[in-house]
């Protein structure tokens, strides 16, 4: 990809951006090296960290974290031909007394990704939580969980760290820096999913502006509010936020349940037709389909996993109606 923009002309400058000036046809970047760039388009993927892109409302997400780590070991008891998708057993935990009780209240889970029958990717999540789980938690319930799969580490080749924010408002739309992934909303606030749904949007983005900005056109009269609102609008179409809207009620349920609660709300989310499961997951199922998504959930569910969602998604739904209500282009 590298080689295919420089055979194209992109010209790379490695710099902290501090400052961005619009102007009517154009943006100036300001660098702490003391280069100034022009742009038609300021383009933000600086994820959480929200430098130029702006809000304009509180900013209260969940948070996911996660400490992963791929491991040479003695052995492990795993297929090497399957990976684990979120195992919320607690076992492990029978002899911690104190951790357990924390575990019953924020629950952590287990993916396990095997390469062979030595080497492994183990990884404890906590799916979501206000404020997120301390990092040292999560590595001490991970540990608790290796000492009871006899999983002994012989070395760490890599080892993550992963503190992913969840859900709360969108930016301003539109606004004349157009961002992309974590800087535009675009994690998944249910899951915390974000790769595959920036990869899709990034042609979007980047056919928008070629749109409005390539060929032979005369860029004098161009004006860069116009082009932004544009490319926001490919970016973030109403079925979008809509459809964030309904994943955003699903967190704000998430954040409510305890481990037995979890569990008895994921028995019927994977009992679901896979084309409801996968397409929650993968940010492929809009509202419509979401509708007759969460109906059959609901049917899906035990009759203590109902009552538990008619109890804590209650608010949630009234909010996300109100918000559908009120979000209309």
């Amino acid at each position: 990809m590298m080689q295919k923009c420089i055979l194209n002309g992109v010209k790379f400058h490695q710099a902290k951006v501090i400052k961005v000036i619009h102007e009517e046809t154009k943006s100036l970047l300001i660098c702490n090296d003391g280069v100034t760039i022009q742009a038609a388009v300021v383009l933000d993927a600086t994820g959480f960290s929200r430098c130029l892109v702006q809000y304009d409302k509180p900013y209260n997400p969940g948070y996911q974290v996660a400490y992963g780590i791929v491991a040479e070991v003695e052995e492990h008891p795993f297929d090497i031909n399957k990976m684990v998708f979120m195992d919320w057993r607690d076992s492990h935990l029978n002899n911690n007394k104190k951790l357990k009780e924390r575990n019953s209240r924020i629950p952590t889970f287990l993916y396990a990704m095997p390469f062979s029958s030595d080497r492994i990717f183990l990884e404890e999540t906590s799916l979501v939580a206000r404020p997120g789980l301390p990092m040292e938690d999560i590595q001490e319930r991970m540990e608790a969980r290796l000492r009871h799969l006899g999983i002994k580490v012989r070395s760490i080749g890599e080892d993550e760290y992963c503190v992913i924010p969840m859900g709360g408002p969108l930016p301003v739309l539109p606004q004349r820096v157009v961002g992309i992934g974590g800087t535009a909303g675009m994690v998944h606030p249910s899951t915390g999913y974000m790769v595959a749904r920036t990869l899709a949007a990034a042609p979007i983005v980047a056919n928008s502006i070629v749109k409005y900005l390539g060929g032979d056109k005369d860029l004098s009269s161009f004006s860069g509010n116009a082009i932004s609102e544009e490319v926001w609008k490919d970016l973030w179409p109403i079925e979008r936020r809509r459809q964030r809207e309904f994943f955003c009620f699903g967190m704000d349920i998430l954040l409510k349940l305890d481990l037995e609660g979890t569990r008895r709300f994921f028995n019927a989310f994977f009992d679901l037709e896979p084309r409801y499961w996968h397409g929650f997951l993968s940010s492929r199922l809009f509202l419509p389909d979401l509708i007759f998504f969460g109906l059959s959930l609901f049917s899906h569910a035990s009759n203590t996993s109902r009552i538990e969602i008619m109890a804590k998604g209650t608010l949630p739904l009234v909010n996300m109606i109100n918000n559908l209500v009120k979000d209309r282009d």
